[in-house]
């Protein structure tokens, strides 16, 4: 179901002193599966442990934020998606995560990174000397896992001086959809834009007024 996997330990020691000496004693992330059923009874939270040099290496791949993956946890696995990572305020360090399952019909909010594709040929920054704001660099969507693509694309290639483009205007995967547009168009928001530097602004705005 998933090409991403993370080998993982169950952890019977829970408590803010048991994470605390896993992190610094031994080198361990604590993390927690939950959610799912079994015979239509909610199945309980599994607590866990990562390798720390591991987990922080699978993170590099921005994948690992945004696909099902597979949890090896001794001698069973578990089909999930991370839903949330706590990092060291100043130092960075992964210092828990939570893991939610899911099947391929579950019903989830994600948070995808977005791709702008051909920033550098399209013709408002070839041609035009445009430069790109982009108001988002990531957008919350809502599907099932088995439709969760690992990011969403937007193609700048056809973008021209004064292109806003707006949460209403991308083409979404099949069965995903806009977290925010879920909530009626009045959530709709720029994503990105293209605008004349200041000085080629003013030309054009002094050439208009002649």
């Amino acid at each position: 179901m998933s090409d991403l996997s993370l080998n993982a330990e169950l952890r019977e020691v829970v408590g803010k002193g048991a994470s605390r000496r896993l992190r610094r004693l031994e080198d361990l992330v604590p993390a927690i599966i939950y959610g799912g059923k079994h015979a239509g009874k909610a199945r309980k939270p599994v607590n866990i442990t990562f390798k720390a040099n591991e987990l922080k290496k699978a993170l590099e791949n921005e994948a690992y934020f945004s696909s099902i993956i597979t949890l090896n946890v001794g001698d069973k696995t578990e089909q999930v998606v991370l839903k949330d990572l706590q990092r060291h305020p100043a130092r960075e360090h992964v210092m828990h995560a939570d893991f939610l399952r899911v099947s391929k019909t579950t019903i989830i909010k994600a948070h995808l990174p977005v791709h702008f594709l051909n920033e550098a040929t399209c013709p408002a920054v070839k041609t035009g000397g445009a430069k790109i704001n982009h108001q988002m660099t990531s957008i919350d969507v809502l599907c099932a896992a088995g439709d969760l693509p690992q990011f969403i694309e937007i193609d700048l290639a056809e973008t021209e001086i004064g292109t806003v483009i707006h949460l209403s205007d991308i083409k979404f995967p099949k069965g995903v959809q806009s977290l925010a547009l879920s909530h009626g168009a009045d959530h709709d928001t720029a994503v990105v834009s293209l605008f004349a530097p200041k000085g080629v602004a003013e030309e054009t705005e002094e050439a208009d007024e002649e």
